[in-house]
């Protein structure tokens, strides 16, 4: 026996049916005007700016390359994914966890770098960067040198010259002479 439709379902089902050619009709539409558009371009370029590549390229994602090869007619399907990945790429890169320059010493090691300067008074910025490397902290010495000149810390010849430097400073004579 065959099965009638209610008159509900036969609305809904050529409502439907009208909607889905009204769309197509549309889609037609739109499909011309961009022909027409193009044409009056004549070979020129395209210009986008961020925001428009961001939204075409976010449109283009849900359509899929296979349909983009028969709707996109401004830039080809590969383009646009190509955004849609520079878009996601630059979602997850992190910049804006990090912040500009390069990151400040760690508040510890600048107390431990001025500690050794002020109790040791006649060790030079190496010989504090060897006592630190001992202690398991990298530090270069202009690094030292930097937190020292921050914290008023007098640059006295000895710092600068090293241990050879204060032998000398402190008897008077040079190092490379032959008592005689």
């Amino acid at each position: 026996m065959p099965r009638v439709l209610d008159p509900f379902r036969f609305v809904l089902i050529a409502v439907a049916g009208w909607m889905n050619q009204h769309q197509l009709q549309i889609i037609d539409y739109l499909r011309e005007e961009n022909r027409v558009l193009r044409e009056q371009l004549s070979g020129r370029r395209v210009r986008f700016n961020d925001d428009q590549r961001r939204r075409l390229a976010t449109k283009a994602k849900g359509l899929g390359r296979k349909l983009l090869a028969e709707v996109a007619t401004i830039v080809t399907p590969e383009t646009l994914l190509a955004w849609h990945r520079k878009l996601i790429a630059n979602k997850y890169d992190g910049t804006a966890h990090r912040g500009p320059g390069r990151p400040r010493t760690a508040v510890d090691l600048v107390t431990l770098v001025v500690r050794l300067a002020e109790e040791n008074r006649d060790w030079g910025y190496r010989r504090i960067q060897g006592a630190l490397s001992n202690l398991g902290h990298e530090i270069a010495r202009s690094t030292i040198a930097g937190i020292l000149e921050r914290h008023g810390i007098a640059d006295s010849g000895a710092r600068r010259t090293g241990f050879r430097g204060e032998r000398e400073q402190r008897s008077g004579m040079k190092t490379n002479t032959i008592p005689g």
